[in-house]
């Protein structure tokens, strides 16, 4: 039984390793190429004089990969539990603004599988908490 615990907390620790990479990635991204990352995200700019708040996204990305980094280190599976379901927020917001300019699905089904993701992340995480009480 303990080593599939372990196995399990294993796969919970990788999952959210993954997004928290994911984020970084995203967030130095929106610093280098704000213009291409906000295509990418599925918002393109206007005017490159907007690429300032793409700068803030980044910068706010940039928080929660540190934040979300250093709960994994320190293995605070209930914030981080609680973390990915209020992270859901996120991506209904992206896809929506995605949906709202009319880009291709697949943008908009890139936000829905972040929110599976997210998902999958809280139910993993949920199933160790409980396997440890």
């Amino acid at each position: 039984m303990t080593n599939k615990n372990y196995k399990l907390e294993k796969v919970g620790f990788v999952l959210v390793l993954l997004m928290v990479l994911l984020q970084g990635f995203y967030g130095t991204f929106a610093f280098i190429e704000p213009a291409l990352f906000s295509t990418v995200r599925g918002t393109e700019l206007f005017s490159g004089m907007d690429a300032d708040w793409v700068k803030i996204y980044g910068s706010r990305t940039i928080f929660i990969t540190l934040l979300f980094g250093y709960l994994l280190y320190t293995r605070n599976y209930i914030v981080l539990m609680w973390g990915a379901l209020f992270a859901i927020v996120m991506p209904i917001t992206d896809g929506l603004l995605a949906y709202e300019a009319q880009v291709p699905f697949k943008v908009v089904a890139k936000h829905i599988a972040t929110i599976v993701y997210l998902l999958i992340i809280f139910f993993v995480l949920k199933k160790i908490i409980a396997n440890k009480a």
